[in-house]
């Protein structure tokens, strides 16, 4: 009898045991189906779901202000590059962001169409650092009208602008591996950001006007005594050793930016000066004041350059910035207060000229 309860006993421990591998096994098969639905579903790169905006208490104390939150945006790591072809072409793009002179520069190994500066002496640490123009809103925030062209554009344009503007030159074609690549980093880098979305620090920040014109005399000193260990006295960069890039880029002369890039405006420059700049600086930790900042842009800003002809920007002149440095206007500030500052009274003719629209 005690035999035969054994026996039972022992099937039914085993009954037990197989029941619960069989409930092990259907958990796991789940949790699999689950993983494959709700994160690769709708989507060849998986890497597109991966949520990249974050929140973050950033410290705000110009005008009395306190503390406040807002969403800020972090780049995906390495570790999320998908396997495979795809993988590759964001690869490939950093690497033509980083080092774009390598392969379109003066010494490049694709062409010789551009100065020597690389898309990331602009957009700092392959656009994904915060207030040195990043990626993170870009492929988002495309198609959209173009206050400089006038016209509808698509991300190739942007693109196109980088090369002709601040790479001083001409681009590739839209359909090249090369162009195509550029754009598939720039949408990893901006996977979780949808059209619309405010994402604090892109771009440059936008400084308070002072309430005189920025000083080119002052900003020289300033250049000097922070500046030029990296970009020399003369403005003209510093090569790498091999001499097909730079490490740190020319900020006037013949191999900088032309009048029509971005940079050139005071307030772009100041902006993007005032948390990078000496190198090592990042938001919020600036080492430059405000001032100082704006000064040293008027400076740079007001050194020999190439030209670009401006006639066909900005063809609406009342969504012209107030910080563009060439004529006509919609206004009757001079052009000299418009490159320099005080940049307040044209702001609050705008503002007023836009009531009046309404």
């Amino acid at each position: 009898m005690s035999s035969e309860k054994s026996n039972e006993t022992e099937k039914f421990v085993i009954s037990i045991a197989k029941t619960t591998a069989k409930v092990s096994i259907l958990a796991a098969f789940s949790g699999l189906i689950f993983v494959f639905v709700f994160i690769w579903k709708g989507s060849l790169f998986p890497i597109s779901d991966v949520p990249v905006i974050q929140k973050k208490v950033v410290k705000i104390s110009v005008g009395g202000k306190t503390d406040k939150t807002d969403k800020y945006w972090s780049a995906p790591t390495d570790e999320l590059i998908p396997a495979g072809k795809y993988g590759n072409m964001i690869r490939y793009g950093r690497e033509l962001v980083s080092h774009t002179a390598r392969y379109y520069g003066p010494h490049g190994s694709l062409a010789k169409i551009s100065n020597g500066m690389n898309c990331q002496n602009c957009h700092l640490q392959g656009g994904t650092k915060i207030f040195a123009n990043n990626f993170s809103v870009f492929f988002a925030s495309y198609p959209k009208m173009g206050a400089r062209s006038g016209k509808k554009e698509v991300v190739f344009n942007r693109i196109f602008d980088c090369f002709n503007r601040s790479l001083n030159g001409k681009a590739p074609a839209a359909k090249t591996k090369e162009i195509q690549s550029m754009l598939a980093y720039m949408k990893w880098l901006g996977a979780g950001v949808k059209k619309g979305m405010k994402v604090f620090g892109t771009a440059s920040e936008k400084l308070k006007y002072m309430d005189k014109p920025a000083d080119p005399v002052k900003g020289r000193l300033v250049y000097l005594a922070r500046c030029a260990s990296c970009h020399k006295s003369d403005g003209g960069g510093t090569l790498s050793a091999d001499k097909k890039e730079y490490t740190y880029p020319p900020l006037w002369g013949a191999n900088s930016y032309n009048d029509g890039a971005g940079l050139f405006r005071l307030s772009n420059f100041a902006g993007f000066v005032k948390n990078n700049m000496p190198f090592g600086t990042s938001y919020p930790n600036a080492q430059l004041s405000d001032a100082e900042a704006w000064d040293v842009a008027a400076f740079v800003n007001s050194q020999a350059r190439p030209h670009k002809d401006p006639s066909k920007d900005y063809p609406d002149l009342k969504k012209k910035p107030i910080d563009a440095p060439f004529g006509p206007y919609a206004d009757k500030f001079t052009a000299n207060q418009h490159k320099f500052g005080p940049y307040a009274p044209i702001a609050a003719f705008y503002k007023n000229l836009n009531k009046l629209k309404t």
